[in-house]
Order: structure tokens, then sequence, then C-alpha cells
């Protein structure tokens, strides 16, 4: 059995049952702290963010709509924050962790190759990490967390022609500074 679902854990949530909020937490915080670090760029900024976004939502509970889905929301308050956050700090040098940020190995094509495919795959988030912020939420929503562009305009609050925008600009700046086009 799976458990209960998102919907009942909210309701049991909103009845005072802070272990179904935990339970909650458990089962969205990967996701959660995947958007805020992707983001942010930085493991604890993107812990701290990870963390701030799931009190806001608490705190927010009572306007969750529970005929929607809960994972949506919850990573549309963590973006949310993680862009603010951007708006009001100053240009951050990104650091990527390695130690967490290790790529998935998906077939073992030798010890060269490996290594060319993780250099490759630090190469593209350094590059994402470049973008400004509203370029970067909406690769990182879109490629990372597979919204479509519907979702994508609701999280972030835009009509859908800017969405199609900055993915467009976007992977144009990306392909620019990863010299896709072999310059």
């Amino acid at each position: 059995m799976e458990g209960p679902s998102d919907r009942s854990l909210v309701l049991r949530t909103r009845q005072g049952d802070d272990e179904a909020y935990g339970d909650l937490v458990s089962r969205h915080q990967t996701p959660v702290f995947n958007v805020c670090y992707r983001l942010m760029g930085e493991r604890r900024e993107a812990e701290d963010m990870s963390q701030e976004a799931f009190i806001r939502a608490y705190e927010r509970l009572a306007t969750f709509d529970v005929e929607r889905p809960f994972g949506p929301w919850i990573r549309r308050v963590a973006t949310n924050l993680c862009l603010n956050r951007i708006k009001k700090s100053k240009p951050v040098q990104f650091h990527l962790d390695d130690e967490f940020d290790e790529p998935v190995e998906t077939h073992n094509p030798g010890p060269e190759g490996q290594r060319i495919r993780v250099e490759r795959e630090i190469e593209i988030r350094s590059a994402i990490l470049e973008l400004p912020p509203h370029y970067r939420a909406a690769i990182e929503l879109r490629h990372f967390q597979d919204l479509t562009y519907t979702e994508i305009a609701e999280t972030l609050d835009i009509p859908m022609s800017d969405v199609k925008s900055h993915l467009y600009r976007a992977r144009r700046e990306l392909a620019e500074r990863l010299n896709v086009n072999g310059e």
C-alpha cells in the first residue's frame, strides 16, 4: 500500500495533525530541494530555502486548494522564495557541490567516457547557474521538473507568452555559452 494521499495528509494537517505534515515534507523534500539547489546553486542556501518553503507552505496551508496536487504547489512556493531571494541579493558566485550533485549513472561507458560526461554535466549546470534568474527558473521547471508550459505560467505567475519567450531565450543563451554549434 502506498500510504495516504497528499490530499488526506493536507486535510489531517489542517485538523492539527503535525505528523501528517511531516509525512508531506518527507514525501516532497527531495524535489523541493532540487528546485532550490538548481536555482540557488549552493547546497546550504538550497537547504535554507527548502526549509523556508515548507514553513511558508505550512503557514498558508489553509489557502491550498485540496482539489489540486500538492507537489506543484510546494515547488511553486520554493521557486518563488528562491527567485525573491535572488532578486534581493547581490550577484553571487555559484559553486557546485560535487559531493551532493553527482550525476546518476545510467550506463558504464568506461572511465574516460564517464569523466567526459561528468565534465560536460558540470559545464551545463554551471551555464544554467549563469542564466538570469527568470530564465533559470523556466529551464528548471520545464526540463528538470517536467512541468507543462501552463504549469510554468501558473508557477511563475506570468503569461504563457513569457514562458515561451523565457525558455527560447534561456536555451539560446545556453547554446551560446556551451558553444553547441561548434564555434
